[in-house]
């Protein structure tokens, strides 16, 4: 399926007077902001506490997210919270997110196997981030793969270029009106899909686990406080 080059764009959908995440997740429900609405089971919106310290941005849902709901349910997100464990960030100062909100699927056979989303789709959502953004005030974001980077931070952005090196929240990146720049640290890593995807598993866990352990660190450095030590 081909974005729709007239759709309107999530910003119609999202609600001006939200107080908070349950408002926007609402407001969420209802978005026919592109194409990918349409066959979607339903939205899938983020999850977490609005004071979480981490913002984990993944790429969009998948076939059991988008069934249930909820991000990084399936396989990709049980290794993401194994991969959280043995960096020892505490999953509940984690709020987790997707860059676009419906699953974006091509059926074969019966199965529906995943698209990448493309630049508008991307577009599209982006003001749902904005609005989740809104709500938040990390100390750490963690972007999770090419989408979800792309999305935060333009189309130049690159995982392979930055991955595991703190980097500034810029100014162009979605935030909190009354949460100035610099408030918060980027980590960039490949999504928890690409580690199932990869030849040499083991080594792409690692290397998951280690850009992980970037983002741990400087949470445990933060003037809010040190985090309990030791898995979760």
């Amino acid at each position: 399926m081909t974005a729709d080059e007239t759709s309107p764009g999530a910003q119609p959908f999202v609600p001006t007077d939200a107080t908070g995440l349950a408002d926007l997740r609402a407001g969420a429900a209802r978005c026919q902001g592109c194409e990918l609405h349409s066959d979607a089971s339903q939205v899938v919106f983020g999850r977490g506490d609005a004071a979480a310290r981490v913002v984990m941005v993944g790429e969009q849902p998948g076939d059991v997210e988008d069934r249930h709901g909820l991000p990084f349910v399936g396989p990709a997100g049980r290794l993401l919270r194994r991969a959280v464990d043995d960096a020892a960030i505490p999953v509940d100062q984690i709020y987790l997110t997707n860059a676009v909100k419906h699953f974006r699927f091509q059926l074969r056979g019966g199965r529906r196997i995943h698209q990448t989303p493309d630049r508008m789709h991307i577009a599209a959502c982006r003001p749902w981030l904005v609005a989740e953004f809104a709500m938040l005030r990390p100390e750490v974001v963690v972007v999770l793969g090419a989408t979800a980077g792309q999305a935060l931070l333009g189309p130049g952005f690159r995982v392979t270029r930055s991955r595991g090196v703190p980097m500034p929240w810029p100014d162009s990146a979605p935030r909190a009106e009354d949460f100035p720049a610099g408030s918060a640290q980027l980590v960039a890593t490949i999504h928890p899909s690409a580690v199932l995807r990869a030849d040499d598993q083991e080594t792409a866990y690692r290397g998951l686990v280690a850009d992980l352990g970037v983002a741990s660190r400087l949470i445990r450095a933060s003037p809010r406080g040190a985090l309990p030590a030791g898995r979760v």
